[in-house]
């Protein structure tokens, strides 16, 4: 019989949370209703479940550990952006051969995705335009090709924190795939101002970015 790390080290009142969580959307939901953290620190899906706090590299692997409860397997893609932001990660889902996301953020736009995407291309190309900075600046560039989670199971992934920094590690080596052109990036328009603030509506002003005049060492949204 097959194991379940994840669910065997869960009290009862988790696993009836966890019982609920029976489609993306029901995932998702979870995500916006969870507090945003602010701290540099990783939390695994154990942890996120039970100090209801995450960021969204914690958000993103909570979602695909719950996302393969639900039979899909157990994928994260990270979505680069310039020096002037933050990275962002999402869970993917494929459903009739179509992709989808999960996703937690600290910015209204980069969270859910119905699963109606064709490629992964067209998918990271739908968080484009509200993939902004606090300047409204739009900093999307790449994006990694995904990572599947399983290949950290012997570690524990779903109840331990230590294999999350291995998780970050493994995805900064992943082979990036580029979105825009230089030249079309000299061409980009600042994010108009309403959708700056709706973009920015409910955020945790602690956990934003902040654009240097220079490169500075970033951390994931």
């Amino acid at each position: 019989m097959k194991t379940d790390p994840f669910g065997d080290a869960l009290t009862k009142a988790e696993q009836v949370i966890m019982a609920e969580l029976t489609s993306p959307p029901e995932i998702q939901a979870f995500l916006d209703e969870t507090r945003y953290s602010t701290e540099d620190i990783y939390r695994c899906p154990r942890r996120v479940l039970r100090e209801r706090r995450a960021h969204c590299f914690d958000g993103a692997v909570f979602a695909a550990a719950a996302l393969r409860r639900l039979g899909f397997p157990p994928l994260v893609l990270e979505l680069i952006p310039n020096e002037r932001d933050d990275d962002h990660l999402i869970a993917l889902y494929k459903r009739e051969g179509l992709w989808g996301a999960v996703a937690k953020s600290n910015f209204v736009g980069l969270r859910f995705r119905e699963p109606v995407f064709r490629n992964l291309r067209e998918l990271v190309l739908s968080y484009f335009e509200q993939f902004f900075n606090v300047a409204g600046e739009k900093t999307l560039r790449a994006y990694t090709l995904p990572l599947d989670l399983a290949r950290f199971d012997t570690l524990g992934w779903t109840v331990t924190d230590e294999p999350m920094d291995q998780i970050a590690e493994a995805l900064d080596r992943k082979r990036r795939v580029s979105i825009i052109a230089d030249e079309t990036v000299r061409h980009l328009s600042l994010t108009d101002e309403r959708s700056r603030k709706a973009g920015l509506l409910g955020a945790d002003e602690a956990g934003l970015f902040a654009p240097p005049p220079c490169g500075i060492l970033k951390k994931r949204h």
